[in-house]
């Protein structure tokens, strides 16, 4: 997507060969007409898929999976990283290891939410490892749902998430692709 990796190359700051800094536009501040875009271009992806839900992981994930369960008229179901007064009882819980955050934390969604037989579309912000991805994953089908795909808007390719994604046979599209981050700044795959 032409518009995000100009985003990217404008806006993102490089802090190290492993690490992207777009608080600017995606996990920070949003550009809320950027976000549209990037749920339309899911939401082109999957057309015709039957996608019943999206799921994405607090707070990153909300911004694009949002305006792609608005354009695909879905509901839209975010797994919570602390559970609250109000998130107890009947979960489904898995746990997941935050490359950026150095942290591992469960994640939790009401059971109520995801049901049997429901084709879920997993939306997230970055992909590295593929932690998070393998996480809601998990939780979708303990629920007796069906993953598919997971779009996810900036891969580090360079990182061996995608590929452990497609191998365990989920559909992976991403919408910006990084070769390498360097002191000169972010390389696509072209």
């Amino acid at each position: 997507m032409k518009a995000l990796q100009d985003k990217i190359r404008n806006e993102g700051i490089v802090l190290s060969e492993t690490v992207l800094k777009v608080d600017s536009f995606l996990n920070h501040q949003v550009d809320p007409q950027l976000m549209l875009a990037i749920g339309q271009c899911f939401a082109g992806a999957y057309e015709g898929e039957g996608v019943t839900k999206v799921l994405t992981l607090e707070s990153s994930g909300i911004a694009p999976a949002v305006m792609t369960a608005l354009t695909l008229q879905v509901p839209l179901v975010f797994a919570r990283k602390q559970k609250s007064l109000t998130l107890r009882d009947d979960l489904y819980v898995e746990e997941v290891y935050s490359f950026t955050k150095q942290v591992k934390s469960e994640v939790a969604i009401s059971r109520k939410f995801l049901t049997p037989g429901e084709r879920v579309l997993i939306i997230d912000d970055f992909l590295a490892y593929g932690e998070a991805a393998f996480g809601m994953a998990r939780i979708v089908e303990a629920a007796g749902a069906s993953v598919a795909g997971i779009g996810i808007v900036i891969e580090k390719s360079f990182q061996s998430g995608a590929d452990k994604l497609k191998e365990a046979g989920y559909r992976v599209d991403s919408l910006a692709r990084i070769a390498a981050l360097t002191p000169d700044g972010v390389q696509f795959v072209e």
